[in-house]
């Protein structure tokens, strides 16, 4: 599902990652912890093609069988709309549209049927309980829900990989535990893979593997 192969990144002649390597299942829920600088929200950004790494001969790159490397901009950005969803520690949800309306996005940037669309984002806030708040507004909703519905958002193109950077550390620990709790069953519901970055130690603990990451590289 996911294979990485010396991935190293270089801000301002400083190395943030060096030959990182990295290999994870179909189905498999990973989180990756460290301490802030370790390069965790970089090597999160470049696995989910938001950033390139340095450009090394023996790098690789490659998800869901698609070899990252090889395509063009134009062709990683039609990959990720359609094969991978984000969550971020802010939902980054728009305050002029009501929740249904924000779950749609993905979808109406590929030019999905706004039918079609609205109903797989209504099955989808059914599925995460939100039914009943689809026509609020951000404003309205409360952080835990905020998240929800980003969470949603991040599902409505059916993703195969779900990547999440610090997806609970913005919320009150009841909203954070419902979150963490929420991944797993999506996992088992939709046989997503899922890679998170977090300080959450609870939620990081819950993975199937924990992976910590140092000064740009993997340590015990």
């Amino acid at each position: 599902m996911i294979y990485a192969q010396n991935i190293s990144k270089t801000f301002n002649n400083k190395s943030v990652l060096e030959n990182v390597n990295l290999e994870i299942k179909k189905g498999e829920v990973v989180s990756i912890v460290g301490p802030s600088g370790a390069g965790k929200t970089t090597l999160l950004h470049i696995l989910s093609t938001l950033d390139k790494a340095d450009n090394t001969e023996k790098y690789k790159l490659i998800l869901n069988e698609k070899e990252i490397v090889k395509l063009n901009d134009k062709e990683i950005s039609k990959f990720r709309n359609s094969e991978i969803g984000f969550i971020f520690q802010f939902h980054e949800l728009l305050p002029e549209f009501s929740a249904l309306e924000n779950v749609c996005i993905p979808g109406m940037i590929r030019g999905d049927k706004l039918k079609e669309l609205q109903k797989r984002a209504k099955d989808l806030l059914k599925i995460l309980d939100l039914i009943h708040i689809k026509d609020q507004y951000p404003s309205q909703l409360s952080g835990g829900e905020q998240q929800r519905v980003a969470v949603a958002r991040a599902l409505i193109n059916k993703p195969s990989i779900l990547f999440a950077d610090e997806p609970s550390g913005n919320l009150d620990s009841n909203s954070a535990d419902n979150l963490h709790q929420l991944f797993f069953e999506l996992r088992d519901k939709l046989n997503l893979t899922i890679i998170i970055v977090t300080h959450n130690k609870k939620l990081a603990d819950m993975a199937d593997r924990k992976l910590n990451l140092r000064d740009g590289k993997w340590v015990k």
